[in-house]
């Protein structure tokens, strides 16, 4: 590497008695500067930094700086992320794979102790506990008991990366969600790092990554493949984005909620399409935002399919950093740091605005009380329509908006005892209702809301039926702390919503066991009952495996909902209930406004709060400071252990480079239509005890209340390839109906799918997947392409692609094919039944038309999807991992 071509731009500065640089970028003196949109400005900072003329080149800050001409050309660009955020979930298998290339390294001659991560990587310990108990005042401390005694392998070896991995800082186990936390207490905003200063950027290995960018971070979501490499100091080669400017004005009416808002975003940004493209929000509307409501917007950025969904820093941004506890020294920095960048934003100077791609508008004042499901978190339905919609829904044919219930069905009833007491349950009962999840827990405003509805309903004598397995998982323990201060939690916890842990928990699919007899009136009835959650996700099978509907909505309409009982309920005309002297009480009766919910938090959301949490932080907690992790700089790896293995990515691994290799006759797998996402390919809930996994885990002589999730064995590949395609919705066009099966052939057996891969590979057979619009939307989960990889999936055709998980698939090796435009499985007369050959030129190039030969001598055109000549690198190498370790030797 060489000089750094800029080092003219740097700039020393006395900021509090401290000396400082940093790279004036105003001083390239360039008028395209000013016009950049504002997170296109951070890319260009961190190419100009990193500029040595060999990984960043002065012709790629040229790129960035031209932007307006190259944002519709397709234009390859470098970034160097200053920091990689983990959560456990996918800590783990990064943590594994660093651990198996040490040991690759040492069998190919080379020297382990290379394997180091050179940029910062904050590890947050979440995502992990299950809703075991609800509803009682010890359920937090049995769930975090039981959450320890099963994940305490997981936590050991996190534990062990710590000690062998430079540069990790963990958050210990019931700290919060890890986006809450990053916002709350990682979040540099800017660093200064020896005296250097430059924006704060990330990649994390959650798609929920961008909820950062609610604070003017800019950061997004990547597989952990990717994030292994930019932990390995690697840069992310990306295509430079188109940026829609996406306009508020107006303000939020008094009842409306940030819930209501991103609903309504995330339905409209759909509509226009901006898959792959950064979305930046502007306008004098953002300035009726609070942080925690901008948050809420970016957090959703996955559903609405953007890359980023981008808040430039502004005087609010300050305010929040000082609200949460941020060192005063530092905001000084901050400011003045962003400041003579041009990268402050004031929302109400439109002479400030930069030039977007197009700009689309939002009149914060027209939004409405709104859910979105039940299959999608795209499918805003409002609250005054839901009756109508869900009725619809149940008629409709099977689909995202329909359950295909018979005419002589819609009125089945099913009568159950509950505690002594009996019930009915029917279509729309209300069955989970969770406040949970990153998106709505960080917010004061939404959690506020839903504490003062509660206090209002028991006020005036409503409760909630039961048998509801109810729960109330905050983001951090600051949400706790507010909560109590403001003396709501013991009207939630009379609602049933007591606090069960710090977790996605419900909206990962960790809602626990439903009662037995719930679950039995709902399989006797096959009714379609709803779970209502504050999440993010909604996708069929993740709640629950017995909700079929469920609905996104936010914090207060989840209790709302939960008073109802049903979400076939209007509640413009119908009574939640009467209060003692026997008068109706309406929704609107108990709904706080929104300048109610803000009296209370301007008092209750203070900076003590903030410093007391985060202080406990880095102290850790009993159970995880009394774990002893091994000191050795090669993980001792256990054969017996269910929970960390070796994985097989690296066996077969040479030092040469292997070259292309075309696909020869490959046997398909599975067909299936459009929208599978990577819950469908790899899910994270609970393990199915008549799956292959749960028959692995019972040969090792584990009982089905010990498989745990899928989500908490990410370090064992044999339960997470066993767990591939396990997901009890997936529709294969090979067998009609809902499972996990397909059709091995020529023998036209109907097997599991991990058994029907297995049999293809001992007969010496590869596999791929033909697929339709969106294939693997949703989380950026990396053993949606690792366990694929190890099923011998080789190739995937499909209509078209999420950004996200279309390179980790390039990242394992696997070839992203993509039909031609208007073209589909169909017109090309494709059942799934025939062999398929792929050849792949020697001199492949980015974005290349390929031909598909089918063994009926017919032939069609595809285009292979490797958008850049990094994505060609790495499949030449068999995948990034391998081509790092090679690197390395």
């Amino acid at each position: 590497s060489g000089t750094n071509p800029y080092i003219n731009l740097v700039k020393t500065v006395v900021v509090d008695g401290e000396e400082v640089k940093y790279y004036d970028l105003p001083s390239i003196n360039d008028p395209r500067y000013e016009k950049l949109p504002f997170s296109i400005r951070v890319l260009l900072e961190s190419a100009v930094r990193n500029c040595d003329n060999f990984n960043i080149l002065r012709k790629d800050v040229e790129n960035i700086l031209n932007w307006e001409v190259n944002q519709s050309h397709n234009v390859e660009i470098p970034f160097k992320p200053a920091r990689v955020i983990l959560q456990d979930f996918t800590g783990v298998p990064a943590v594994v794979d660093f651990a198996a290339m040490r040991d690759a390294i040492k069998r190919l001659g080379g020297d382990p102790e290379k394997i180091n991560p050179q940029c910062p990587a904050d590890l947050v310990i979440d995502h992990s506990v299950q809703v075991d108990v609800a509803r009682s005042a010890d359920a937090l401390q049995k769930n975090q008991e039981l959450e320890f005694d099963r994940n305490k392998e997981r936590f050991l070896f996190l534990k062990w990366g710590a000690k062998a991995l430079k540069n990790m800082l963990i958050v210990p186990p019931g700290s919060g969600i890890v986006h809450q936390v990053n916002l709350e207490y990682l979040a540099r905003v800017v660093f200064n790092r020896e005296g250097m200063l430059y924006p704060d950027s990330l990649v994390g290995t959650d798609s929920h990554t961008t909820m950062i960018n609610g604070l003017g971070v800019v950061g997004w979501g990547v597989g952990g493949i990717e994030a292994e490499a930019v932990m390995l100091g690697q840069s992310i080669s990306m295509v430079l984005p188109k940026v829609i400017g996406y306009k508020l004005h107006g303000k939020p009416a008094s009842y409306t909620t940030s819930t209501d808002i991103v609903l309504t975003i995330t339905k409209h940004l759909r509509q226009i399409g901006v898959v792959g493209k950064f979305v930046e929000f502007f306008g004098p509307g953002v300035a009726e935002l609070s942080i925690a409501d901008r948050a809420t917007i970016s957090n959703m950025c996955p559903e609405y399919g953007a890359t980023v969904g981008y808040f430039p820093v502004d005087e609010q941004s300050m305010a929040y950093l000082h609200q949460t506890g941020r060192d005063d020294k530092a905001l000084e920095y901050i400011e003045s740091y962003l400041k003579s960048q041009k990268m402050f934003r004031n929302f109400n100077n439109q002479a400030e605005d930069p030039v977007f791609s197009e700009v689309v508008e939002l009149d914060l004042a027209t939004v409405v009380a709104c859910c979105s499901g039940p299959k999608r978190p795209h499918d805003k339905v409002a609250v005054t329509d839901m009756k109508q919609d869900f009725k619809e829904c149940l008629s409709n044919r099977v689909g995202f908006k329909g359950f295909a219930i018979p005419a002589d069905k819609l009125e089945t009833t099913v009568p159950f005892v509950f505690e002594d007491k009996e019930y009915t349950l029917k279509h729309g009962s209300v069955v989970i209702a969770a406040i949970t999840s990153c998106t709505n827990t960080s917010n004061p405003s939404v959690m506020l809301g839903a504490g003062l509805l509660a206090k209002k309903a028991v006020e005036k004598g409503l409760s909630v039926n039961p048998y509801i397995k109810t729960s109330l998982s905050p983001g951090s323990g600051v949400v706790t702390y507010y909560l109590q201060e403001s003396g709501v939690t013991e009207f939630l916890e009379k609602l049933g919503f007591n606090i069960v842990g710090y977790g996605c928990m419900t909206c990962i699919g960790n809602s626990g066991p439903l009662d037995e007899n719930v679950a039995q009136a709902l399989e006797k009835g096959d009714l379609v009952t709803a779970g209502v959650l504050s999440g993010n996700r909604n996708f069929e099978g993740r709640i629950h495996p017995l909700t079929r509907a469920n609905y996104l909505a936010s914090p207060p309409l989840v209790i709302a909902y939960a008073l109802a009982g049903s979400v076939l309920f209007d509640f413009e005309k119908e009574p939640l209930g009467t209060d003692s002297d026997g008068n109706n009480v309406f929704l609107k009766d108990i709904w706080p406004s929104r300048e109610e919910i803000q009296e209370i938090e301007k008092q209750f959301v203070i900076p003590s709060m903030f410093k007391e949490v985060y202080a406990k932080i880095e102290k850790g907690n009993d159970r995880w400071n009394a774990l002893d992790a091994p000191d050795s700089m090669l993980y001792p790896w256990d054969p017996k252990s269910t929970y960390i293995k070796s994985p097989p990515f690296f066996e077969t691994m040479t030092r040469e480079l292997p070259g292309y290799t075309s696909v020869k006759d490959a046997a398909v797998l599975l067909n299936v239509g459009d929208s599978v996402t990577t819950d469908h390919i790899s899910p994270a809930g609970s393990i199915a005890r008549n799956s292959p996994a749960a028959r692995f885990l019972a040969s090792k002589g584990l009982i089905p209340r010990e498989f745990n999730s899928y989500g908490s064995r990410r370090g064992n590949d044999a339960v997470m390839a066993r767990g591939t395609f396990a997901n009890i919705r997936l529709m294969n066009k090979f067998i009609g109906k809902p499972g996990p099966k397909t059709i091995h052939l020529p023998s036209g057996d109907e097997m599991d799918i991990f058994d029907a891969a297995m049999r293809y590979k001992d007969e010496g057979k590869v596999v791929m997947v033909l697929a339709g619009k969106e294939y693997g939307s949703g989380s950026s989960r990396d053993w949606a392409a690792k366990g694929p990889w190890i099923q011998g999936i080789r190739a995937v055709i499909a209509e078209s692609y999420e950004r996200i998980h279309r390179s980790n698939l390039v990242g394992m090796g696997i070839i992203p094919l993509q039909y031609m435009p208007g073209e589909t499985a169909e017109t090309h007369s494709l059942t799934g039944r025939e062999t398929l050959s792929v050849e792949i030129p020697e001199d492949l190039k980015t974005l290349q038309t390929i031909d598909v030969k089918v063994n009926d001598d017919r032939s069609f055109k595809v285009i292979a999807r490797f958008d850049t000549d990094v994505e060609l690198m790495y499949f030449k190498h068999g995948g990034i991992l391998n081509y790092m370790i090679r690197g390395m030797l």
